[in-house]
């Protein structure tokens, strides 16, 4: 006969046992909470209506493009079907948020958030109006699921005389909100163009850099562990000036130091690797760039894992002078019917369960 307090221990042994096998497994396959977050140019993403205002012409029933309702629920249903798709490889959510550019006004935000491929993820955003002569501007859509807004607002870029033949360009958009736990600020820019010339037009985008570095300078002045994301068309790349002198942006890990950025992106670049093309070369003008806090994997927070360029075959023009170049919507009037001359962008952040 066994005695009670034998078979108890045995019972105890067992379930001790049976604990460091249950620890040792998950140990070994470690669970996380995904969120995706993206920067996508929409290529003259406009509404169909004349606003006085600014510089829209062209994209107007009568204008030269012939911009259409047709054409116009056409260019809703393609950005929503690329945005619909991002992340969900690894996240049936999809995106939890997506800085994006060239759009016109709030009226355009809501057709994209609205499209049936999106409206179930609820979708809201973050827009201000800038005074960018061609009216277009930046915003910040998020999943309410993943993010909610703490506070936000349009910063100035001033643009230094003669660096540019216009004097305003877009704001930069910074919003400040709570990621699943995780209190982050988003930077999500548009800086000048290269139209003039790369080196004329240099001073503007290096002026835009300087808004962004304020900025953060400000923030980690009050918090030195702050989480930080800058994403944006920089028309850029990651070697250029403005980001790695201005912003001091670095492209290895180990040369981060604390409340630096790291970008991802620099690596990829060098390999010939872009979101772009122009005269048969690739550009990275669409960053994604993080703060140091993002790269400790052992805290408790999110932490960042991997970037990746989103460019399926759909959204790659197979025929033609831009055969293998992202499907663009436009070939100056010529209609193209395609997505965006810009490929999105998007960074992989996991948080251990």
């Amino acid at each position: 006969m066994i005695s009670e307090p034998f078979t108890m221990k045995r019972k105890l042994l067992l379930l001790l046992i049976s604990l460091a096998f249950i620890i040792h497994v998950a140990a070994q396959s470690k669970q996380y909470k995904v969120a995706v977050v993206a920067f996508y140019n929409l290529e003259n993403f406009y509404d169909t209506v004349d606003n006085p205002n600014i510089n829209d012409e062209d994209f107007l029933p009568n204008g030269v493009k012939n911009y259409n309702s047709k054409v116009y629920n056409t260019k809703v249903e393609h950005l929503a079907t690329v945005i619909s798709q991002i992340g969900t490889d690894i996240n049936a959510d999809g995106i939890a948020m997506i800085g994006v550019a060239e759009i016109e006004n709030d009226t355009v935000l809501n057709d994209l958030i609205h499209h049936p491929l999106l409206k179930n993820r609820n979708y809201n955003f973050v827009h201000y109006d800038s005074k960018d002569i061609r009216g277009v501007d930046v915003a910040l859509l998020y999943n309410p699921k993943y993010f909610t807004v703490i506070n936000s607002k349009k910063l100035f870029v001033h643009l230094p005389s003669g660096s540019k033949s216009s004097y305003f360009t877009r704001d930069v958009l910074w919003v400040k909100g709570v990621l699943n736990g995780d209190t982050i600020h988003v930077f999500v820019n548009h800086w000048p163009s290269r139209v003039g010339g790369e080196q004329r037009s240099e001073p503007g985008r290096a002026a835009a850099a300087e808004v962004d570095k304020i900025a953060i300078d400000s923030i980690e002045k009050y918090n030195a562990n702050a989480k930080i994301i800058v994403m944006g068309d920089l028309n850029d790349d990651p070697v250029s000036l403005s980001v790695t002198k201005v912003l001091n942006a670095k492209g290895n890990i180990n040369d981060v130091q604390p409340g630096g950025l790291y970008n991802p992106w620099i690596n990829m670049y060098k390999k010939g690797i872009g979101t772009l093309a122009y005269n048969d070369a690739w550009g990275l003008f669409d960053q994604i760039i993080i703060s140091s806090t993002w790269l400790d994997k052992n805290q408790n927070g999110y932490f960042f894992y991997q970037a990746h360029i989103f460019n399926k075959e759909f959204m790659v023009e197979n025929i033609g002078k831009y055969k293998g170049y992202p499907m663009r919507t436009w070939d100056g009037n010529i209609y193209r019917g395609g997505y965006s001359d810009h490929f999105p962008t998007y960074i992989i952040l996991l948080k251990r369960l």
